[in-house]
């Protein structure tokens, strides 16, 4: 959830760092689901061994965000076969498979059954492209109308969004070019926690770091963003995406 730049990385007691000099005034220490990323928004007026320290002093408090991380549920390897749990818009649903001389179709029968029907001897890998191929549909659908929603209340336009797999972010953003990248996984995630993160970098394209300025922006469009990260951050994980 941070904006797309390029920053060094440095060992600190064993655990990776990433720093970004920035103009700024003071330091900024972020632990980022789902791997426990550590990433330093530095001043520029302090050099590695300064930034070294600062890491050490939090050391305790990013090995707990850490642990955090670790401890939260994953789902194990799909193998894309009636009878698995799979997740659509933060609802689990009980995947059943049907075989047929025809194109490969996904949809919801009901509540509680994901219907994935696929040519006979479709292998495992094809038949996971087809249900991500229908997830990019879905999260892509959902799209206009959010942008629509808060490009005004943000205060950007003409925002790109693109969608892909990531294995270390729900979204990036490169605000020069006005570009937001939305992680594929996010068709599985509640609504809500798409829309806090579509709406986290769209804020980035104002202010770019994790700031004061940021958090009263967030907490001005979208009062319990809170409440949404936190949702995003404990609920499953995809054992392929973040392996």
């Amino acid at each position: 959830m941070t904006i797309d730049d390029r920053g060094h990385q440095i060992d600190v007691r064993g655990t990776t760092v990433e720093i970004v000099h920035r103009d700024i005034k003071n330091l900024h220490v972020g632990v980022y689901p789902p791997s426990g990323r550590v990433r330093v928004a530095a001043p520029l007026r302090l050099d590695e061994d300064a930034v070294r320290l600062a890491v050490i002093s939090r050391l305790g408090w990013i090995r707990r965000q850490q642990a955090g991380f670790q401890q939260q549920a994953r789902q194990s390897q799909r193998e894309f076969v009636t009878g698995e749990s799979h997740y659509v818009e933060g609802r689990r649903y009980r995947l059943g498979v049907t075989e047929h001389d025809g194109p490969p179709t996904v949809r919801l029968l009901n509540n509680t059954t994901l219907a994935l029907t696929v040519r006979p001897d479709t292998s495992r890998d094809k038949r996971e492209a087809v249900l991500y191929r229908w997830y990019r549909h879905r999260l892509r659908s959902r799209l206009p109308a959010l942008l629509a929603k808060w490009e005004s209340r943000v205060g950007t336009r003409g925002t790109e969004t693109r969608i892909k797999k990531m294995k270390t972010h729900w979204g990036t953003c490169n605000a020069d070019a006005r570009r937001i990248w939305l992680n594929l996984e996010l068709a599985k995630k509640p609504v809500l926690c798409l829309e806090y993160i579509l709406v986290h970098e769209m804020v980035h394209l104002i202010e770019r770091n994790h700031t004061d300025r940021f958090r009263q922006l967030m907490d001005t469009l979208m009062p319990q963003w809170r409440v949404y990260r936190d949702e995003l951050n404990q609920s499953p994980l995809a054992h392929e995406a973040w392996r």
